[in-house]
């Protein structure tokens, strides 16, 4: 399968928003990352379900909306309604973890079970034949532009022999630090969906910050 990019619109310059996401579709981004926060599970406000409707009017490619809100249970519909085609809850937000997963996936979604650094893998026990993707943040959420933790390489490591062992289908994805001096330790670990913001969208150039991203994850393909 082909390594993806997920261009996080959280470092894009939100004044010409529609404009950044043209940009990085052009340069090949394969997906948009939309983090939603609610202040509440992490010490920031970001976006809600009406960007997220008017960012489906710009593009085509794939929305992959990241919850990181308390009870995410109350607005599944909302968020798969405006566009998500992937949808993603914090295993450390909800009681009924596999209840949410199935309800993503009865509305439509991808469901994706994302954990904070800290959570142990122990939690997808018994819910990782009914996640289509799982996310390992590879920073404490709630801010971007943070460097990645090195100590969540094991992490991700073992997650990927997780996978492969159940012979399940399910992608790995990484958020957090992904730029060009980490990326060929992820590829190596085992990453599937590559979630870029400050490594995409802080310089001046998105076209060569996205080539030369592509280049690193995609050369022993």
């Amino acid at each position: 399968m082909k390594k993806k990019i997920s261009a996080s619109i959280l470092s894009a310059d939100f004044v010409r928003l529609a404009e950044e996401i043209h940009k990085a579709e052009e340069a090949g981004v394969d997906w948009i990352h939309v983090d939603v926060m609610d202040g509440v599970f992490v010490p920031n406000i970001t976006i809600g379900v009406p960007v997220v409707k008017a960012i489906r009017k710009v593009t085509n490619l794939p929305l992959d909306v990241h919850l990181m809100i308390d009870r995410p249970e109350r607005y599944l519909e909302a968020f798969v309604d405006a566009g998500a085609d992937w949808l993603g809850i914090q295993v450390e937000a909800t009681i009924h973890l596999d209840r949410q997963l199935n309800r993503i996936r009865e509305l439509g979604a991808k469901a994706t079970a994302t954990l904070n650094p800290s959570t142990s893998l122990d939690t997808l026990e018994y819910v990782l034949d009914v996640s289509d993707m799982v996310l390992l943040m590879t920073v404490n959420p709630g801010f971007g532009g943070q460097e990645f933790i090195p100590a969540m390489l094991p992490k991700i490591r073992r997650l990927r022999q997780m996978i492969d062992d159940r012979g399940l289908n399910t992608l790995l994805q990484v958020d957090g630090g992904v730029k060009l001096d980490t990326a060929d330790a992820l590829v190596k670990a085992g990453v599937d969906v590559f979630v870029s913001g400050s490594g995409i969208f802080n310089a001046n150039d998105i076209f060569e910050n996205v080539r030369r991203l592509r280049e690193i994850i995609d050369k022993d393909q």
